[in-house]
C-alpha cells in the first residue's frame, strides 16, 4: 500500500528521471497550450498521462564490470491495484461516479476575457470520475507495490555511471498512457589496487603492486592480482618504483580477446621498525657505498650545479630583510 513513508523510501532508492524544468515531460507545451486555446478552438480533451521514469542504482565489483556479468535486480514499483483494476473504487469502474468538482469534463475552465484556460481537475485526477467508495486495498490510490525482479546484463568495460535504460519498466502510465522507463545507473565499486589507464593502444588494466625495498632490491617472485585470478611474476633485482611491467592479454575484454595489463612497482617504506631492525638499517645504510644510487647522485650533481652546499654543511637559504628592495 501507497504511503508517504513508501514514497520516500522509493525515492531514495531509485529517484526519478526529471529533465531542467523540474519533472515536466515532452507533453507540457502542448498541454500549456490547450490549457490556453483549448476550449478557443474547441481542442478540449482528457490527456493520457505517461508513467513516470524510475532510477536503479546498481553496485558491482571492479572486476564485475571489467568482465561483464548479469545481475538480477530486485525493486518496488507502483502497479494497477488488482482489487480495483486501478481505478481506486470499491467494485471497480461500476462503482466510479461523476466528479462534482468538473461535472465529468476532467478540466476546470476559467475565464479571463474572450480566453477559456483549462487546467487539471485535482478532485478526481482529470478522469471525470471519483469512487463513491474508496478501495480497501489501495486506499483509493489506484495503485499499489509491487515486487519485480529483472535480469540486467552488464556489458564488459563497463564504468561507473554507465545506464542502461529499460523500456517500460517504470511507473503505470494512467487513462491509457503508456508505462515509463526504468534507468538502471551502474556504480563500480573502488578496488584497492586496481585502475583504469589511458594509452595509446586503448585502455589498458592498470595495477598496483606494492613491494618491499628488499625485494626490490634483490628481486622476488610475487603472486599479482589480475581480474580472472593471479599469476606468478618476477621481479627483476633493482627494480626502481614506478616502474611498469605488462602482463599480456591479462586487461580488459575487447574485440578479438583481451587487453593488457600494466603493473607499476611501488616501494612500500616501513612505518614503524624495532630497535633491532633500526640498527641493521644503519648498517647497511653505511655499507651499500653511493655509486649504487645512480638518480641520487644525479640529483646531488645538479644541486652542486646550482651553488648547493658542500657535502655535510647545512644549506644557507638567501632572505631578503624586509622593506629592502632596489631603487
Amino acid at each position: 500500500m501507497l504511503s508517504d513513508q513508501d514514497k520516500r523510501a522509493h525515492y531514495d532508492r531509485f529517484g526519478s528521471i526529471d529533465g531542467p524544468l523540474g519533472g515536466a515531460d515532452l507533453t507540457s507545451a502542448t498541454e500549456f497550450f490547450d490549457a490556453l486555446f483549448g476550449d478557443l478552438f474547441g481542442l478540449a480533451r482528457r490527456r493520457s498521462t505517461a508513467g513516470r521514469d524510475m532510477r536503479y542504482t546498481l553496485e558491482v565489483d571492479f572486476e564485475e564490470a571489467a568482465l561483464g556479468c548479469e545481475k538480477t535486480i530486485v525493486f518496488e514499483r507502483p502497479e494497477d491495484c488488482k482489487g480495483c483494476l486501478g481505478t481506486g473504487a470499491e467494485g471497480a469502474a461500476a462503482g466510479l461516479t461523476t466528479c462534482t468538482r468538473c461535472g465529468g469534463d476532467g478540466v476546470i475552465r476559467k475565464k479571463a476575457g474572450f480566453l477559456t484556460s483549462r487546467r487539471e481537475c485535482m478532485g478526481c485526477g482529470g478522469t471525470g470520475q471519483v469512487p463513491r467508495v474508496r478501495c480497501g486495498v489501495c486506499e483509493g490510490a489506484g495503485l499499489v507495490d509491487k515486487e519485480r525482479r529483472y535480469v540486467v546484463r552488464i556489458p564488459p568495460g563497463s564504468i561507473g555511471g554507465s545506464t542502461q535504460r529499460l523500456p517500460r519498466e517504470g511507473a503505470p502510465g494512467r487513462r491509457g498512457g503508456p508505462a515509463g522507463d526504468l534507468h538502471v545507473i551502474v556504480r563500480v565499486r573502488p578496488h584497492p589496487f586496481y585502475g583504469r589507464e589511458a594509452t595509446r593502444d586503448g585502455e589498458v588494466l592498470l595495477v598496483d603492486l606494492p613491494l618491499t625495498f628488499v625485494e626490490a632490491t634483490l628481486g622476488a617472485e610475487i603472486d599479482v592480482p589480475v581480474l580472472d585470478g593471479h599469476l606468478r611474476m618476477r621481479v627483476p633485482a633493482g627494480t626502481q618504483s614506478g616502474a611498469v611491467f605488462r602482463l599480456r592479454g591479462k586487461g580488459f575484454p575487447r574485440a578479438g580477446g583481451r587487453g593488457d595489463a600494466h603493473v607499476r612497482v611501488a616501494v612500500e617504506t616501513p612505518t614503524a621498525v624495532s630497535e633491532e631492525a633500526r640498527a641493521l638499517l644503519t648498517r647497511l645504510g653505511a655499507a651499500i657505498d653511493d655509486a649504487e644510487f645512480p638518480r641520487r647522485r644525479a640529483f646531488r650533481a645538479a644541486l652542486q650545479g646550482t651553488g648547493a652546499a658542500p657535502d655535510g654543511e647545512a644549506p644557507r637559504a638567501k632572505v631578503a630583510s624586509e622593506g629592502s628592495g632596489e631603487g
